[in-house]
């Protein structure tokens, strides 16, 4: 799988990190340089500095021959955007964003996104273990 991934905190390093190990090729974007610092040393993939709400940044990136698309900065609404643009613009077969409004969640689903809400997800999972 050639996944492209917008956001280089905890979560991008760590689903960058995984996916290489895996054997998938792996291009992680963020706009700060130093975010890219978390990827470790072993990281085989292609780490850019970029917006990856910019079309151009996204092709040097190339997702005219990704499979898949993941947008996971802190920010929910470039979260959003960058995953219509990867779906509407470049048919992306798999976008997946995170969403940390659980409302937005919905609205964005309701797009045809696949937004996923950490916060609704761990709040769902603590129930869980609560019980009853």
């Amino acid at each position: 799988m050639n996944v492209i991934i917008m956001g280089c905190g905890r979560v991008g390093a760590e689903l960058a990190h995984l996916l290489d190990a895996e054997g998938h090729k792996v291009t992680i974007l963020d706009a700060d340089t130093k975010n890219l610092q978390r990827l470790p040393s072993e990281f085989g993939g292609i780490a850019l500095t970029g917006d990856a709400t910019d079309e151009d940044v996204l092709r040097k990136a190339g997702i005219a021959e990704a499979n898949a698309f993941v947008a996971v900065t802190r920010d929910d609404d470039r979260n959003a955007m960058a995953a219509q643009i990867a779906k509407q613009i470049f048919d992306v077969p798999k976008v997946v964003c995170r969403i940390y409004d659980p409302p937005r969640e919905e609205f964005y689903r309701s797009l045809g996104l696949e937004a996923i809400s950490p916060t609704a997800l761990f709040a769902r999972l603590i129930r869980e273990r609560l019980g009853n």
